[in-house]
């Protein structure tokens, strides 16, 4: 998120200032311009806070360099003149390109704060700890300015909101919400739990998936070479000398000449498909439709489907507090799901009928269609006896027990099919040289002795 600082003018004359943050410089100016246009506002300027880089002395100490962010230049000077510095230059940052923490930096940052919750010490207490630790330089500076911020008296949800492009969306959401919620330490220890479950199952989930296409895709590479230019310069050596080719050896050579003679076409082939898959995939309605086709892939559909189910219950668990204030925590936990068609059918099915037509919570979930019976059976449970929050955990418990035991045999399941189709290609690479090596030509000299038997014989 950027934070933009604007100046306008009232109808009156009077001239305001205030902030706004948005994506982009042109979500930006679009906001303002309504913000204007429903207050009458005439906007003089609008500033994006940017990086500056500064250079500053106090007393005959040795000077210092640090980098701060702030609208403009001005504000940096007056910030360091009022701490008693004497400025000795401050300049913008040309390229301001910080690069997102790594998953680990984060839930390390959120598992810390929430054992120091614990141990009742101050969030600001705990946030000058972390900012003097943590080794990584954007997380440190977005600290610092969360640090400054709420020191300020900002709105702790707002704050965090802005540094969703840091923290993720649902992190930066569940950090805010943990301030005013009166139970802060109970939301950063499930936000933890989140983001481990989260880290854990991608990890296995690339060991499943990811590095075995790897691996084939590889050997694919590497057939595609031996087809395509070390056969051919065997067998087309035979091919000169009129020799008849083995059934193997001529099929391979046909494919050999197919890949030689239509480059382009064969890379069309493996290129396109890729690409197309991606784009559409970054669209709304792609990510939908391929949400929706991965919950019912064999065997790893399953798994994910029951993962969604952990994570929902994990963060419903989170921040319900009783049947009154349900679709909001139903809301954000469908959303922190990560998945597009897990989250609109709660969002556009189940809660609107828990709205609308005031629906029980098993009724609603059982209308959305993306909950398993087990599910539905333990929430209808937990519903008539009072207890839907410690059934939603104990779902959370469970699924998550399943779900690591299952993907560790499809891990190795995988891993013994990718070593079944190495073997395959091997032994038919090898049957296919094996083939070749057998063929010999015939030599000049034999072919004379043949003839001249013939002729005598008749």
């Amino acid at each position: 998120m950027i934070e933009f600082k604007f100046t306008a003018q009232k109808v009156n004359g009077q001239t305001i200032t205030g902030t706004l943050s948005a994506n982009a410089l042109s979500e930006g100016k679009k906001k303002l311009a309504a913000l204007a246009e429903k207050n009458q506002l005439k906007v003089i300027s609008i500033e994006k806070k940017r990086t500056f880089l500064y250079k500053a002395q106090k007393g005959n100490d040795k000077p210092i360099k640090g980098e701060q962010k702030a609208f403009n230049k001005k504000e940096v000077e007056d910030a360091l003149t009022r701490l008693g510095y004497k400025v000795i230059s401050v300049n913008q940052k040309l390229i301001d390109f910080q690069a997102k923490p790594p998953v680990q930096e984060i839930v390390t940052f959120v598992k810390i704060s929430a054992e120091l919750l614990e141990q009742k010490l101050s969030y600001g207490e705990i946030l000058n700890l972390l900012i003097n630790d943590t080794q990584n330089a954007t997380l440190k500076n977005t600290l610092k300015e969360i640090n400054n911020e709420l020191k300020k008296g900002a709105d702790s949800q707002v704050t965090f909101l802005k540094y969703q492009d840091v923290f993720g969306k649902f992190t930066a959401y569940m950090l805010g919400l943990a301030s005013k919620s009166g139970n802060m330490t109970e939301i950063y220890k499930a936000t933890a739990k989140f983001l481990e479950r989260r880290q854990e199952f991608r990890k296995n989930l690339r060991s499943a998936l990811i590095t075995p296409l790897v691996t084939v895709f590889v050997l694919f590479l590497a057939v595609i070479f031996y087809v395509g230019y070390i056969f051919p310069e065997t067998a087309k050596l035979f091919v000169r000398f009129g020799v008849e080719l083995p059934p193997m050896t001529a099929f391979t050579l046909k494919i050999s000449d197919f890949l030689v003679e239509n480059p382009y076409l064969v890379a069309a082939f493996f290129i396109i498909p890729p690409v197309a898959f991606f784009y559409f995939s970054r669209t709304d309605k792609g990510a939908y439709l391929i949400d929706k086709w991965i919950l019912t892939l064999p065997v790893i559909g399953p798994l994910i489907h029951k993962t969604l189910i952990e994570v929902f219950c994990r963060v419903f668990y989170a921040l319900y507090s009783g049947s009154a204030e349900s679709i909001e925590p139903i809301r954000i936990a469908a959303e922190a799901a990560g998945n597009r068609y897990f989250e609109d059918r709660i969002k556009n099915v189940a809660i609107p009928l828990m709205i609308k037509k005031g629906v029980g919570v098993t009724e609603a979930f059982e209308a959305a269609g993306v909950f398993t019976e087990t599910a539905l059976s333990r929430f209808h449970s937990g519903e008539e006896t009072g207890t839907i929050k410690n059934t939603a955990l104990q779902l959370a418990n469970y699924y998550e027990a399943e779900t690591v035991y299952k993907l560790k045999n499809l891990i190795e399941l995988i891993q013994v099919a990718i070593a079944m189709i190495i073997m395959v290609v091997m032994i038919a690479l090898t049957l296919v040289s094996a083939e070749t090596a057998t063929v010999r030509p015939k030599t000049p000299g034999t072919a004379s002795v043949t003839n001249n038997t013939e002729f005598r014989i008749t």
